[in-house]
């Protein structure tokens, strides 16, 4: 795989600095039922890191001590993780809200047939892949037989009352363009979703969220295997909107990687590319230290969250 950090340094981005800590977003590890073409974390069936207990039970520690409300829950899948259920409730316990980084077709792999079930009761929020409405585009993105098993992971969810007006459970989906282009107005696209989702499945739901393919790690590779790593880029940066700088969440998130380290994001995570010198480093520093004010590392990639409607773990900004 091609070596992307080299590509998007030096930047020019604007200079960044950081709000009020809001949400720790931790990858739990790389292991994943699933190898999809735009995964900025290289995650598949056979990767092996995966975040040790003595991490895991610092967590919620470090939630109650910086008075974070919220704890985004990702990797790989997430769920692989024999700690997930520990850390959910943990988490919940202490009235913070979890969110999972579902990908769907983990809900019907062996051992989590009562996974969903599971989330339900715990009111955790699902934000969960779907790349298309439709078959086609799904499985070529992600792998055939993929769709089927999402439309199935949703209709189970939706049972539990996810995405059900009034239920409390809080079901959105997230999208990501096939290629090297920006995704379309979130809006258009979410009523496209809802309306396509409804008639062919009965599915219902919250949100959309599309995101912009970030260019590293996977997808970042196969730019420069085809020679449109720069022209990417540059798109990104002929489309970058100043009024987005306000809200990028590298602000208000810190993302956590398998062994404790701590990165402004979680694509600043898969680049290596670490928080200043003068921030807390690992996980168990925050115990003491805050991250509020501390500069961001940044390069050419943060374009991608900034282009046009923006980008975040939430959608468009």
């Amino acid at each position: 795989m091609h070596p992307t950090l080299p590509h998007l340094i030096p930047s020019d981005f604007p200079a960044l600095r950081r709000d009020a800590l809001q949400t720790l977003q931790v990858n739990l590890g790389y292991r994943c039922n699933q190898r999809c073409l735009h995964c900025h974390v290289n995650a598949g069936p056979h990767r092996t890191e995966m975040m040790a207990r003595e991490w895991i039970e610092l967590i919620p520690d470090v939630l109650k001590a910086r008075n974070i409300q919220t704890l985004d829950l990702t990797g790989g899948a997430p769920e692989l993780h024999e700690d997930f259920r520990w850390l959910v409730q943990a988490a919940t316990a202490q009235g913070v809200h979890v969110i999972d980084r579902c990908n769907l077709t983990i809900l019907s792999e062996a051992g989590q047939e009562d996974l969903a079930a599971f989330l339900a009761q715990h009111h955790v929020e699902v934000v969960a892949s779907l790349p298309c409405y439709a078959i086609k585009n799904v499985d070529q993105q992600r792998g055939d037989g993929v769709f089927d098993k999402s439309i199935a992971g949703l209709q189970t969810l939706n049972a539990l009352g996810y995405g059900v007006k009034g239920s409390g459970l809080i079901l959105n989906l997230v999208y990501n363009p096939q290629g090297a282009s920006l995704p379309p107005n979130q809006q258009q696209l979410e009523a496209a979703y809802k309306r396509e989702l409804l008639a062919h499945f009965g599915i219902v739901f919250h949100q959309l969220y599309a995101l912009a393919n970030m260019p590293i790690q996977r997808f970042g590779s196969t730019l420069i295997s085809q020679d449109q790593f720069h022209d990417y880029v540059t798109l990104l940066k002929s489309n970058h909107q100043t009024d987005n700088l306000a809200q990028v969440m590298c602000r208000s998130l810190v993302s956590v990687d398998w062994q404790g380290n701590l990165y402004d994001c979680d694509f600043n995570q898969q680049l290596g590319l670490s928080m200043t010198h003068s921030a807390p480093r690992h996980l168990k520093e925050l115990l003491e230290h805050c991250v509020t004010d501390h500069p961001i590392t940044i390069a050419n990639h943060c374009y991608g969250c900034t282009a046009g409607q923006g980008s975040s773990c939430g959608g468009a900004l």
